[in-house]
């Protein structure tokens, strides 16, 4: 699938990867962003692998969801906003001359920290990207909110009532709403942005639930200051601090044996 719809040429492809991180669906290298004068991420170089969760953990501040919105290019949008290095997708740079914003965001969906449920009706929602892509016909439309709906647990709760406004539902509803909308258009990967962390704790251990069920077939990358939430869901977990990346592995090990003082501290609740 295309990020665009120029000729292949019109796409820069970086050299492939040595090792085990010919696995990464996404990779930033040597990504440094920023607005005005202020570097928010120096110097970044980070693999997603594909088919996993990849938490990314730190303070506030320290440049997490910045680099979350980069690899969906949603950094585009704010004032100021640049960038040195580059994120490539399936080898090909997502900031190549020719790269549609729209075929990316297909692609690399995301799901923000509050609910954000568009104001038309649930099933609406649901087919919002699916009509804007051109993905399916109208006959389908129907199947697609049921499975989508289905596959989030909502369908039971709003299947009487798919006409209706969203903004009647719960902010648990809502969330599961905008997830079931996110996972309509068949991303590859799925971007989380503190997904939970305004909903109760029942229907958090859902959501978390329902992420660990989308890998394989979905890679994931989500952002999280619950450091318990990273140790249950993640397959890999990244620090961040002060702008910089402080380490990457897996989630056991950066938990159980951090290799970098600055971890250590924070997963020990000694900093943050």
């Amino acid at each position: 699938m295309s990020l665009s719809a120029p000729r292949s040429s019109d796409v820069q492809s970086p050299a492939v990867v040595e090792g085990p991180e010919t696995t990464a669906c996404m990779y930033a290298r040597g990504l440094s962003l920023g607005f005005g004068p202020t570097t928010v991420l120096a110097d970044l170089d980070l693999p997603v692998v594909k088919g996993t969760i990849t938490a990314l953990i730190g303070p506030t501040g320290s440049g997490k969801t910045t680099f979350l919105r980069s690899l969906n290019r949603m950094n585009d949008h704010v004032s100021k906003h640049w960038h040195r290095g580059d994120v490539t997708l399936d080898g090909h740079s997502i900031y190549a001359p020719g790269v549609q914003l729209m075929a990316l965001r297909r692609r690399v969906g995301m799901l923000f920290q509050r609910p954000n449920p568009f104001p038309m009706s649930i099933a609406d929602n649901v087919l919002a990207g699916v009509k804007a892509h051109r993905i399916a016909t109208k006959e389908h439309h129907r199947g697609i909110v049921e499975s989508r709906l289905r596959e989030v647990g909502l369908w039971d709760a709003v299947s009487s009532r798919l006409g209706s406004s969203p903004f009647n539902l719960s902010g648990g509803q809502q969330q599961l709403l905008c997830l079931a909308r996110a996972l309509a258009t068949g991303p590859e990967v799925l971007l989380l942005d503190e997904p939970t962390s305004s909903l109760d704790p029942v229907t958090t251990e859902h959501v978390e639930a329902l992420v660990r069920s989308l890998t394989p077939a979905l890679t994931i990358v989500i952002v999280t200051h619950n450091l318990a939430q990273a140790r249950r869901v993640s397959d890999r977990t990244a620090f961040f601090y002060q702008g910089r990346l402080v380490e990457l592995t897996s989630t056991e090990e950066l938990f159980e044996s951090p290799q970098n003082p600055e971890t250590a501290n924070y997963v020990s609740g000694r900093m943050g």
